[in-house]
């Protein structure tokens, strides 16, 4: 069976010789050496100034509404994951979607300005699949409307944009270490910002609002990561060059080989240096979608339709038609990426592929 991924598991002795660190201290939660520990070579490895990681990818999200969203309305995009409109109505703000680029698939950022009102408090974005938001256009928006920017980066690990981290954009980037993801610690993610204000209230946000052991800065909730996830996190952190090369190999199979006359890549924007999260494509048709997903299935091969559906059409939200993220959220597919693929793999997602189009 070939599923659209498969999780990255680092030899188990590496993994048993860090989780014995947190056993032999007793210290199991409550930032331990091994959560430091992690974020400081990520913080090296990703040349960021600031990270908290935390216990999923999704909460980093609530905690920046929580703090900036102020239960207003936050222009959003409809193709992305579910966590990303629903941490908005989750935190009691609402969700005005914008529509997305046809090639780049994010948020297109001509759109935003005629979405903002009195009402509007942030724009949160999602850099899909790996793939930078227009962050130039977006912050000029922002600063002009007086606007906090989250970026749902939860695709984004490693990834460059301009020279620098993606994480450096927007007033709270978030990523997501969630077991599928490039990097992971099982089940995680982290938040990143730029400046000191920003990372304390993010900080005491995360840990119930403590501010030392008896003190409290404010209003806060527990998104700490456990010594066990770090300890993944720390196998895993030594075979990122590994995984990246891998996933390279794979995703240059499938350009040197899939028929681009009947099927569309992702745009990457320029000045990118990506880092090969997903591969998605797009077909001329959900028709054609659906028949050679039968065909892949039959061989126990199975892509995923992501993103799917197009957000604005979820029944809690019932947002305005958003014509190109349907028609993409319709039509595109990723097919599977991950270490351990074969040539042989390869050739038999391809061939399917190709005779079913």
């Amino acid at each position: 069976m070939i599923n659209v991924t498969k999780t990255f598991l680092p030899p188990q002795e590496e993994y048993n010789d860090l989780v014995k660190r947190a056993w032999d201290k007793i210290w199991l939660t409550n930032r331990g050496e091994l959560t430091l520990e992690l974020e400081s070579k990520l913080k090296n490895y990703l040349n960021i100034d600031n990270i908290i990681i935390t216990n999923n990818g999704t909460i980093p999200l609530q905690i920046a509404l929580k703090l900036y969203g102020n239960c207003g309305e936050i222009i959003t995009t409809p193709f992305s994951y579910v966590a990303t409109s629903a941490a908005i109505v989750w935190e009691n703000c609402k969700p005005v979607f914008v529509d997305i680029h046809p090639e780049y698939l994010t948020i297109d950022e001509t759109k935003i300005e005629q979405a903002v009102t009195s009402k509007t408090t942030a724009i949160l974005a999602t850099h899909v699949f790996g793939n930078p938001c227009n962050v130039t256009i977006i912050e000029e928006i922002a600063k002009k409307h007086n606007l906090k920017v989250i970026y749902d980066a939860a695709h984004c690990f490693g990834v460059n944009y301009n020279g620098t981290s993606i994480f450096n954009y927007g007033d709270v980037s978030t990523c997501s270490f969630h077991a599928t993801k490039i990097f992971h610690t099982g089940e995680g993610g982290a938040m990143f910002c730029k400046d000191t204000e920003t990372y304390n209230k993010l900080f005491y946000s995360h840990n119930f609002g403590h501010n030392g052991p008896l003190d409290f800065h404010g209003l806060g909730i527990n998104a700490k990561i456990s010594e066990l996830q770090a300890a993944m996190g720390l196998a895993v952190f030594p075979h990122m060059d590994f995984i990246i090369n891998e996933r390279k190999k794979v995703v240059s199979y499938y350009n040197n080989h899939l028929d681009f006359t009947k099927l569309h890549k992702i745009k990457i924007r320029e000045k990118t240096d990506w880092n090969y999260s997903y591969y998605p494509i797009i077909f001329e048709s959900e028709k054609t979608l659906l028949r050679v997903q039968e065909a892949l299935a039959k061989q126990e091969i199975f892509p995923r339709r992501y993103f799917y559906p197009s957000l604005n059409t979820i029944e809690y939200i019932n947002g305005l038609e958003m014509p190109i993220s349907e028609s993409i959220s319709s039509r595109i597919l990723c097919l599977p990426l991950y270490v351990g693929l074969t040539i042989n793999d390869l050739e038999h997602v391809q061939k399917i592929i190709t005779s079913n189009l």
